[in-house]
């Protein structure tokens, strides 16, 4: 059976309206109730969001699982499910079933769903990417991909972050990007212009992102020439007023996951209830201060 398309409206509306999506990662379980609860209360829209690495590094459980948990509390008025990145190769080199993940997924009920080549070459991310579109589009399931390299998963060093801006490596290409899209037929496109993940190694997951700026200029030449709306990864840490350029210039959706995990961690051990808490605040310093969007689903009406 057939999904709604209206998660894709929501997206394009964004894109449009020049204001945005914003995804919560959800690497424990208990965390997902409070930022359901900000959004609903809030009247926000935004995603509840799972990739594949926290249900293999942390305590996300499974795909099942997190879609189990979302039945309990969804609202389709301010929330839906996201698969995020599952990888085609993932952050220590492996192969990854990302066909099988995110197949489950969709059979599920996942509303929207991510396929992560980005660490192939051109050619093999467009291929593996194309797969995902034919088979996600037959559920009327929108898909993201990206393109370039947002850094910050994996376990080795990283390039410090002033040579990264500098040079722009890992940048996306504008002309890659056309080509990638129109071969590809994906919905909405993961790019990289100076944000970065936040570190998910043990010994470096508790650690201050770095303060991140972005590259506007480049971001809207991009948006430009897609013509799709375009998604910020790595959301935490980076400059506000970055953030509010980002969303005049095509980015739709924005990717948190460090600003509520770090609250979360910092308080689950001496008690889950006081680590909530700790993540429904911060949900609602992101939606009202950080990003503006209180009450988004008052200005971007579905048709």
């Amino acid at each position: 059976m057939k999904q709604k398309q209206d998660l894709q409206d929501w997206i394009v509306l964004a894109a449009k309206s020049q204001t945005v999506i914003p995804g919560f990662n959800i690497p424990y379980l208990p965390m997902m109730a409070p930022v359901a609860q900000a959004l609903i209360e809030t009247k926000t829209h935004g995603l509840i969001m799972v990739a594949r690495l926290e249900w293999i590094k942390f305590q996300s459980k499974s795909i099942k699982a997190i879609y189990n948990e979302y039945q309990k509390m969804k609202d389709i008025r301010y929330t839906r499910l996201h698969l995020d990145h599952v990888p085609v190769i993932d952050e220590d080199n492996l192969h990854v079933d990302y066909f099988a993940d995110i197949k489950q997924a969709l059979d599920l009920g996942y509303e929207s769903v991510m396929v992560d080549g980005s660490r192939l070459s051109l050619d093999e991310n467009i291929s593996c990417t194309k797969k995902i579109t034919e088979l996600a589009h037959a559920y009327g399931a929108p898909v993201e991909a990206e393109l370039g390299a947002v850094m910050g998963h994996e376990s080795g060093p990283m390039p410090s972050y002033e040579e990264l801006i500098k040079s722009g490596k890992g940048f996306t290409s504008t002309d890659e990007a056309v080509r990638f899209v129109e071969e590809t037929k994906v919905d909405w496109l993961s790019v990289a212009i100076g944000n970065v993940h936040g570190a998910i190694s043990a010994a470096k997951r508790t650690e201050k992102k770095v303060e991140a700026i972005l590259d506007i200029a480049h971001l809207a030449k991009i948006f430009n020439a897609v013509k799709i709306p375009l998604v910020l990864h790595g959301g935490t840490g980076i400059k506000k007023e970055y953030i509010m350029q980002s969303f005049k210039n095509g980015i739709a959706k924005i990717n948190i996951a460090t600003a509520i995990r770090q609250p979360y961690e910092a308080l689950m051990n001496e008690s889950v209830a006081k680590a909530q808490e700790a993540v429904y605040k911060e949900m609602l310093k992101i939606i009202k201060e950080d990003l503006e969007i209180e009450g988004s689903s008052n200005k971007i009406i579905i048709t």
